[in-house]
């Protein structure tokens, strides 16, 4: 399967994402790579692999969940590079007007 500018375009908006014309040719080219090296891997014969559900062989590795030594809101403010005494002061990153 070989792509097209088409397909660039229409794969860019569903991701909502601006591709220049000066990109187009690098991520076509990217694009039709990595579906030519799907094309090899599907050459390969997988019938007797096991599929890979997890990264390792162990099962429910699961801690148990003990309150350990807590930090005082003074302690966690300490390094903070803004705050009020109480809270963290971050900058606004919603507008709640732009809606």
């Amino acid at each position: 399967m070989k792509l097209d500018n088409n397909t660039i375009d229409r794969v860019a908006n569903l991701a909502r994402l601006e591709i220049s014309e000066s990109e187009h040719d690098h991520i076509l080219s990217d694009m039709n790579n990595i579906l030519t090296f799907m094309d090899k891997l599907n050459e390969l014969d997988t019938s007797g692999v096991e599929p890979l559900i997890y990264m390792s062989d162990e099962k429910n590795v699961f801690r148990q969940d003990v309150v350990k030594a807590e930090i005082s809101a003074s302690e966690a403010l300490a390094n903070a590079p803004d705050h009020d005494g109480v809270y963290f002061k971050v900058a606004k990153v919603i507008d709640k007007t732009s809606r």
